[in-house]
């Protein structure tokens, strides 16, 4: 301590001062790079561990979830199964059943096609016949028609060929006389052009001479002017000319001494410049320094800031995303289970309706257009004009559908035939129920049949049916003709009927 009191009272030059100054910044920066380096070492441990959490938490909270998603969807999934199976039964009994009714109209169906079948095959032998006999009297005229137009095109091919030859001959003739034209012609304009460029190389040669002369003697007269005008010039600048050599000697010293004196004041103004430099250097240097520690220190702490929040941040959105996932992938589950059951629903049937088909749609199971081409052409005129709408833009997406619409409408058809027909049927087996209903009354007796008229019931030669009034044709003194009753059985009005 005595030393260090002793060295503290001596005063210091002005170089040790600077040593001092610059050891103590040394040591400064030295203490502020640790630092730095145990700041940043401890940030970096910090953000492992964690991350480290972060992740083993995520995990747990992944295990816990996934748990308690796997009880939720086996309830869901027992829940359906109990729904599924009681639809399926349900299901199963109405299949049954219309198997069943199916089965008899195939065999109703059967019945009938074979039918017409026969009916079919029989007029297409009657049309074929009546083709044959068509294709017969159609190339018999064929032929006819065919030798009279051989013998026309014989005919005209002859006369053609005879003008042919007449105009070729005329042709040669005449061509002939054009190129001897054209020879003759030919020789006068070479002889005309050979004359004329004769005279028009003369009449240049003549003036070119012309020329020549003429620029001859404006030459040589420039040529005078301008040693004229040279002479006169030496003579007038002569005296100063002398003068501005003698000037020229003097401005060479002068400006060798000027530059000599500007070297020495540059040197002294360059020896300035540098000792101010160093010393502005030197300040600016520290204050940056100071500067820079001071704004890293306040960069580090922002980041700090900045990772705990982006930490937090990210801790919400992965909680928010998996909430998010684990919605969209069961409603992505369930709408992907329902397209699947109703694309089997689908194959099912159309298994189901293969069976059914005929042998036409087999072969042909889209059918052509009905409709004439000119029908065919104003729809897709009409068609055309009415895509501006944004309902047929979007149709027209749909083009490659046209094949499936075609036999759906076909099957539509079908059905909406198919139940004109049943209600045809219905009316006339009510029509039929009725009339053994009134066959079946006739033939029974019951207080019901007795109650209401019956034709067949006759006792002591009549009937309950009320009679129709008869007009008396006799004299009041006759006696009355004995009454008649027209009895007919059901059994034969049945007959009649069906």
């Amino acid at each position: 301590m005595s030393k260090k009191g002793k060295k503290a009272k001596m005063p210091l030059s002005d170089e040790e001062q600077l040593l001092l100054f610059q050891q103590k910044l040394l040591a400064e920066e030295e203490m502020a790079k640790k630092k730095e380096r145990l700041l940043s070492q401890f940030l970096k441990d910090k953000l492992a561990k964690e991350e480290h959490n972060s992740a083993l938490n995520l995990y747990k909270i992944n295990t816990q979830w996934r748990t308690v998603l796997r009880e939720v969807k086996t309830r869901e999934l027992h829940k359906d199964i109990e729904i599924l199976s009681q639809t399926f039964e349900r299901v199963v009994d109405c299949k049954d059943s219309v198997i069943k009714s199916l089965a008899t109209d195939l065999s109703e169906a059967e019945e009938q096609y074979a039918h017409a079948l026969r009916s079919h095959l029989h007029s297409i032998d009657q049309l074929l016949a009546l083709q044959r006999s068509r294709l017969n009297l159609l190339e018999e005229s064929y032929n006819m028609e065919l030798e009279a137009l051989t013998k026309e095109f014989e005919t005209e091919r002859k006369t053609i060929i005879d003008q042919h030859e007449k105009e070729i001959h005329y042709l040669q003739d005449v061509f002939m006389a054009m190129e001897q034209n054209y020879i003759d012609s030919e020789y006068e304009s070479k002889l005309e052009f050979q004359s004329m460029w004769d005279d028009l190389k003369n009449k240049n040669l003549e003036e070119k001479h012309f020329l020549r002369l003429h620029l001859e003697n404006t030459v040589e007269d420039l040529w005078r002017r301008f040693q004229d005008a040279l002479k006169n010039y030496t003579d007038a600048t002569e005296d100063q000319k002398i003068a501005f050599e003698t000037l020229k000697v003097k401005d060479e010293r002068s400006s060798k001494e000027i530059e000599a004196q500007m070297k020495k004041i540059q040197k002294l103004q360059d020896s300035i410049i540098i000792l101010r430099g160093k010393i502005m250097v030197h300040s600016h240097e520290n204050e940056d320094r100071n500067q820079y520690i001071r704004k890293d220190k306040e960069l580090v702490l922002a980041q700090l800031r900045k990772l705990k929040a982006q930490r937090s941040h990210a801790r919400e959105i992965s909680q928010e995303n998996l909430v998010k996932l684990t919605l969209e992938s069961n409603a992505t589950l369930k709408a992907l289970r329902k397209i699947v059951d109703k694309g089997e629903k689908i194959l099912k049937l159309a298994e189901i309706c293969r069976k059914f088909e005929t042998e036409e749609e087999k072969v042909l199971p889209f059918y052509s257009s009905v409709l004439t081409p000119k029908e065919q052409a104003e729809i897709e005129e009409i068609y055309q004009e009415e895509l501006t709408e944004e309902l047929s833009k979007v149709i027209v997406n749909y083009t490659g559908m046209e094949n499936f619409w075609k036999r759906y409408n076909k099957v539509k058809l079908e059905q909406l035939s198919l139940q004109q027909r049943r209600a045809q049927l219905l009316e006339i087996n009510g029509k039929l129920r009725e009339m053994l209903k009134q066959y079946l009354d006739g033939i029974s007796v019951s207080d019901e049949v007795l109650s209401q008229l019956n034709p067949l019931f006759i006792v002591n030669h009549r009937s309950n049916l009320p009679q129709p009034l008869s007009t008396p044709t006799t004299q009041p003194g006759d006696k009355q003709p004995p009454t008649t009753y027209n009895i007919i059985e059901a059994a034969h009005v049945i007959s009649h009927i069906l």
